[in-house]
């Protein structure tokens, strides 16, 4: 029995395009809130986690809709034509929403900042986005209550009558962002650009209408997306499929990551761009996979195929599987919560980063920082082999271990590191985070699972996915509060969790099998699809 590797790609489109969507969306979606709309790290966190706590709901709502559904197209087809269609148009929206939002800082452009200072100054929006002009306070009570004289003598220095914003006190001599930038030039014009929220918030109140909506339409088919692969996947071929799927996926996040070095999304220039162009592109690029993916996947041939042959499997095994109550013993459900438990506090410090890196990269580093999400994920895809060769040696117990200590290592080195630290050494470090979340990623949703009987993995399965996504619920929420006092302590704080992370992994005792080296190399990319 051999995979169909060309059915297994065509299905794969509908994760691509999936995964298109939330590396434009986490990457993009903090600049504008926090930019355009000058929010507190903190409700921009909390907005970020709108995904994760709709997806507590959406995913397994869908999921079991789709199983129910009976269309001449299949039971998943016509929610990944549906969803896809109404995500992409929504996108575009957010995007003209964001512009409008952009005519009213139109003063704080680049090209027009030197005529910004006097309307700052006018409002005297110098502090950050603490100021709380819903209190009733007027924008400068506000900004007196939270600002020391000490900082407003410094804006003045940094801010002289005459000043161009690309040159003077943004970048130094050798070209890297000033610590006056990040300090004082980001959170007075956020402030700014707050104030203007604070006058008129109907394009906010859009803004986050729109969001949800696209968000509730990209978890229409999230779930049925997911599914489809193994309904038509005879199932001793599901791990090379899903390795296929994964890495689909990966492609659709660097190829939007690429689109973003071409469009300089990640540029400290463009901290104020008009993202319509971005936005339509990648839309466009969504439309067009989906396209490909309803002319050549025949969703109910292929799972016809796929059941025939799983039924002919499960006759040759005398019957399908052992009935077991489920139940584990005590030892084993100390060992899944444990394990659970480090689930949710590696992606609470992984997704901190994840989620805020484009901020701090144009205010901290003043880099693009797509290039290094790239150089991360392009180190993840290629260190799957090794990753499964070691896996299969040491254990995956030991191996998550190994990944959670250098993760940690590298968001602790990564924490010292300013705008003039040398490019190569932030590129090394995301390479070797993309290897270290590569070995956590592949090994942990295996030891959840290998808990489970034949009956319940999807339960199982379910376990997993709530405590990650219960984690990226609270993180950008609780990160953006440290983000809010000083935005230095993203790494930091990543640190910590993922330090804690090993912690719980010493108490796991159970779910750690030594499985013989995978005949393909794809099936040791089988990993979970977040």
């Amino acid at each position: 029995m051999k995979l169909n590797y060309k059915r297994t790609l065509l299905v794969g489109f509908a994760f691509f395009l999936i995964c298109m969507f939330w590396q434009a969306y986490d990457t993009v979606m903090p600049l504008i809130l926090t930019n355009k709309f000058g929010m507190a790290q903190t409700w921009s966190g909390a907005i970020m986690a709108l995904d994760n706590v709709l997806a507590l709901f959406l995913l397994p709502f869908f999921g079991a809709l789709s199983d129910k559904c009976a269309s001449k197209r299949g039971k998943r087809t016509p929610f990944i034509v549906i969803g896809t269609i109404l995500a992409a148009a929504l996108f575009i929206g957010i995007s003209v929403v964001d512009a409008k939002q952009l005519t009213k800082l139109e003063d704080v452009t680049p090209d027009k900042y030197e005529s910004s200072l006097s309307v700052i100054y006018d409002a005297d929006p110098v502090v950050t986005q603490k100021a709380k002009v819903e209190d009733g306070k007027s924008f400068a009570e506000a900004v007196k209550d939270v600002f020391s004289e000490g900082k407003k003598a410094k804006l003045k220095e940094i801010f002289p009558e005459k000043s161009d914003f690309t040159s003077i006190r943004m970048y130094d001599e050798n070209g890297k962002l000033t610590d006056d930038y990040t300090d004082y030039v980001v959170p007075a014009r956020n402030a700014y650009a707050w104030q203007k929220t604070a006058e008129s918030p109907a394009a906010l109140v859009f803004f986050v209408l729109l969001l949800l909506a696209v968000l509730i339409s990209m978890g229409i088919f999230r779930s049925p997306a997911v599914a489809l692969m193994p309904d038509v996947t005879p199932k001793p071929l599901r791990s090379k499929a899903n390795a296929i799927i994964n890495l689909m996926g990966s492609f659709g996040g660097i190829l939007v990551l690429v689109l973003g070095m071409i469009f300089k999304t990640g540029s400290a220039n463009n901290a104020l761009m008009n993202y319509i162009p971005f936005f339509v592109t990648i839309s466009v690029l969504m439309i067009v996979s989906l396209v490909i993916f309803r002319i050549t996947v025949k969703e109910p041939v292929w799972a016809a195929e796929a059941g025939k042959i799983n039924d002919e499997l499960d006759k040759e095994n005398g019957e399908e599987e052992k009935k077991t109550d489920g139940k584990l013993s005590k030892a084993e459900l100390r060992s899944l919560i444990f394990i659970l438990a480090s689930v949710a506090l590696w992606f609470m410090g992984y997704n901190a980063v994840s989620s805020k890196y484009s901020v701090y990269a144009g205010s901290v580093l003043g880099m693009d920082y797509n290039l290094t999400l790239i150089i991360g994920q392009g180190a993840a895809i290629v260190s799957y082999l090794p990753i499964g060769m070691l896996s299969s040696k040491i254990g995956r117990k030991k191996a998550i271990m190994i990944g959670v200590v250098m993760l940690t290592a590298v968001f602790v080195f990564a924490s010292f590191l300013r705008s003039d630290s040398p490019v190569l050494l932030m590129n090394v470090l995301f390479a070797l985070a993309g290897v270290s979340w590569a070995t956590i990623n592949v090994n942990s949703y295996p030891m959840v699972v290998e808990l489970a009987t034949g009956k319940n993995v999807g339960k199982y399965t379910g376990y997993y996915y709530t405590a990650s996504m219960a984690a990226q619920v609270v993180t950008p929420i609780l990160s953006g509060i440290f983000l809010d006092i000083k935005l230095t302590t993203l790494f930091p704080y990543a640190a910590v969790f993922t330090g804690m992370a090993f912690i719980t992994m010493l108490c796991v005792k159970h779910g750690d099998s030594k499985p013989q080296m995978k005949k393909s190399v794809l099936e040791n990319l089988d990993v979970d699809g977040d």
